[in-house]
């Protein structure tokens, strides 16, 4: 299976200004992210989709592809993820090169184990799926059979339109949330508009390693557990 890997990479970054460069421990935060990818072995080809020329430079010294400069009107806050994929894969259709899946790996979601994107991968080929996501395991406090939504009225209804909330924990179905890490989605179905299709399967990450890297805080927060993961990532 050809798999294209492709590291999305805007320049006009708010709530961190330049983070995508911005030197997290002893590299910029994109190099871990194009290194992690290099180190797979089921990933044909790595590729960093930007449009900023300091990212473009940085991304090249780390090995990473740089085939293309993204269009402005994929570069905004309001671009969407799926549109930006869709622009590459037609890029790389226009130069007869084509790829069977998508991997997307978000530089703000860097801690991913040693391994987690090959084992992603075999996962991903090994199931008669459309995509996979990795994800994390919802708190029971916040399980959807626990959480409730407001109705017209203003009364308090389950979210999973149950009328009987789920007494005991043990009872509770496993819920998970995307943590951001992986996406794994074919082409055919990224072509149809989406990262998930109508198959979705999902591979667990290291709780330990989380942090999605959005705000000042959450910087600090990989700042303060980079020495403390480098030997597992």
């Amino acid at each position: 299976m050809r798999i294209l890997a492709i590291i999305p990479a805007r320049g006009g970054s708010k709530g961190v200004p330049g983070k995508n460069i911005k030197i997290l421990g002893d590299k910029p935060l994109i190099a871990y992210s194009i290194l992690q990818a290099k180190k797979s072995q089921l990933i044909t080809k790595t590729i960093v989709s930007t449009d900023d020329d300091a990212i473009i430079k940085v991304s090249k010294e780390f090995n990473a592809e740089v085939p293309f400069v993204r269009p402005s009107e994929l570069a905004s806050d309001t671009a969407s993820s799926i549109a930006v994929v869709q622009h590459a894969i037609t890029f790389f259709e226009n130069q007869n090169e084509f790829f069977d899946a998508i991997c997307l790996l978000q530089p703000t979601s860097l801690f991913r184990e040693n391994g987690f994107i090959d084992l992603a991968i075999s996962t991903f080929i090994n199931n008669d799926c459309d995509a996979l996501v990795s994800v994390l395991k919802v708190p029971d406090e916040y399980n959807p059979h626990w959480v409730f939504e407001s109705n017209e009225n203003g009364f308090l209804e389950i979210a999973t339109g149950e009328k009987e909330i789920i007494k005991r924990r043990q009872d509770l179905p496993n819920a998970f949330f995307r943590d951001g890490s992986i996406y794994l989605t074919k082409v055919e179905t990224i072509k149809k508009g989406s990262f998930y299709g109508e198959k979705l399967t999902y591979i667990e990450s290291n709780p330990d390693l989380y942090i999605n890297i959005d705000t000042q805080e959450d910087w600090e927060k990989a700042e303060q557990k980079l020495p403390t993961l480098l030997s597992k990532i």
